[in-house]
């Protein structure tokens, strides 16, 4: 038996295939376009992550020669946040805004001003945060009246998938987390939210745990996609509980970080917590229990704009591994060089969008193995912020699980194990999200009695590093130190910089 896991990223939908034992036996990529129709938009048109999936299933169907009977269940993973309408007749009313887009600042700080912190961090566990999907259905309301009052359903991206698949509308509780209208606590829809946002209850999806079935493949999705009529549709999870299911992610002391083109510090929790100064979001977890995460916006992009944008800009000739080589020849420390990853402003634990990139401490001694060094440093300097808050709140660290493009540097993987002072793992699961709504799929259909059996049965760790040692710990303590006091220095003229442009 098969089971299948569809992550509906921000750039392609992955589509995964997955037997009972946790083996993935193939896959299919298929992109599609993000539209900028305005500096600070970021919009998507739903019918193409349709277009996608669709055609992906079938594709992949035929690539593997599987039977369509023999694929049991699916699940479900995506960007989370972004809002989509429907009318009564089930059509889009509008392209879907992004949990990217930042033109709704003036909405969230509505929201806060309107509800106050403390009856927003009551009632949803987090603050208002412009890439969080209450603020665009207020957005929507004040600047597409047109539209608003035509709104019928509201759905996650996702759920947009699940919906032309089973007809249904659902969703489940990770992705629901983010919306700013959800009960994290509770699992359940924040009525109270709703009513102060003046926000009818019956636009939202039903909500589920992530294992449970939502739906089944209609006769139409079938045809569209060689799915068997009837399949069971579980209600996987937004990208980064599913990330955190495919790393086994999913008991207390076990942290993930996905080195991706953003950076997430992920935490389980066996019970709901909330950082008072709601600096990392608090979520429902995809295993029936909770987790706090961290999010830093420009992690591995840093890395990649240093490649292609300065090195390379308008031409290919040095690589990754040519910079990373370089890099490794430099002493932990960088020389005294500091570099701040706040290349497109920042999130946890700032949340300010002004904040810029730099570098700090360039002198005539420095060369371009510093630099790119200095970045590795300045990026886990960032990841570490959200881990020392997790630490803060009494959450044990006791291995790290890093995950994501970044994570194929060995080298950038032991700077993490000195600057956070853990044991640093990668395992054998490299599919991320979509592996881990396979595994929710599986779980669903009764492969295994709950997420951690499945994961503790199919994840395994292939490969660990250590810290180096207390001399080079205590180092990056020190530089720990003014890496922090620098923002807090620079935050103001940040400010001005931005005004400036």
């Amino acid at each position: 038996m098969y089971f299948l896991g569809i992550d509906l990223g921000t750039s392609a939908v992955k589509i995964i295939l997955m037997n009972e034992a946790g083996e993935v036996v193939d896959g299919v990529s298929k992109e599609y376009p993000i539209y900028y129709p305005q500096p600070g938009w970021s919009e998507q048109t739903p019918e193409d992550w349709w277009n996608a999936t669709k055609d992906g299933i079938r594709e992949l169907i035929v690539k593997t020669g599987v039977k369509n009977e023999d694929i049991k269940a699916i699940g479900l993973s995506g960007q989370m946040h972004g809002l989509v309408v429907l009318d009564e007749n089930n059509q889009v009313l509008m392209p879907a805004i992004l949990w990217n887009d930042q033109r709704t600042q003036e909405e969230c700080d509505y929201i806060t001003r309107t509800l106050g912190k403390e009856r927003l961090t009551k009632y949803t566990g987090n603050k208002a945060l412009t890439g969080f999907t209450a603020p665009k259905i207020l957005w929507v309301k004040k600047h597409r009246p047109e539209v608003y009052k035509k709104i019928k359903h509201i759905l996650l991206p996702k759920d947009y998938i699940r919906f032309k698949l089973t007809g249904e509308y659902a969703t489940d509780v990770s992705d629901a987390s983010g919306t700013l209208l959800f009960d994290v606590k509770n699992r359940r829809w924040s009525k109270d939210m709703l009513d102060a946002l003046d926000i009818p209850y019956d636009w939202m999806p039903k909500s589920y745990e992530s294992t449970e079935i939502t739906g089944y493949i209609t006769k139409e999705a079938a045809d569209l996609t060689g799915l068997k009529e009837g399949t069971i549709v579980v209600g996987g999870g937004g990208d980064q509980a599913s990330g955190a299911v495919g790393t086994g992610t999913v008991k207390s002391g076990i942290v993930s970080v996905a080195l991706g083109t953003s950076g997430v510090v992920f935490a389980s929790q066996d019970k709901y917590v909330v950082d008072e100064e709601n600096r990392l979001h608090s979520f429902c977890h995809a295993n029936g229990k909770w987790h706090v995460m961290g999010v830093m916006l420009s992690a591995a992009a840093c890395l990649k704009w240093w490649v292609d944008e300065i090195n390379n800009f308008g031409k290919e000739s040095v690589t990754y591994d040519d910079l990373l080589g370089e890099a490794e020849r430099v002493k932990a420390g960088s020389g005294g060089l500091i570099f701040l990853p706040y290349l497109m402003g920042e999130r946890t634990p700032h949340s300010d969008p002004y904040a810029r990139g730099c570098f700090i401490g360039l002198n005539m001694t420095h060369n371009r193995g510093h630099m790119t060094r200095a970045i590795l440093e300045g990026v886990a300097f960032g990841l570490r912020d959200s881990l020392e808050i997790i630490k803060g709140l009494n959450i044990p660290v006791n291995e790290v699980r890093v995950s994501g493009g970044g994570a194929k540097s060995k080298l950038w993987r032991q700077i993490l194990a000195d600057v956070f002072g853990v044991r640093v793992d990668m395992v054998n699961a490299t599919e991320g999200p979509a592996f881990g709504a396979a595994i929710m799929a599986a779980v669903g259909y009764g492969v295994f009695k709950d997420v951690e059996e499945a994961c503790e049965r199919i994840i395994r760790v292939t490969e660990s590093v250590y810290p180096v040692g207390e001399d080079i710990e205590q180092q990056y303590n020190e530089k720990y130190k003014l890496y922090k006091d620098l923002y807090y220095l620079l935050k103001d003229t940040f400010k001005k910089i931005s005004e400036s442009d």
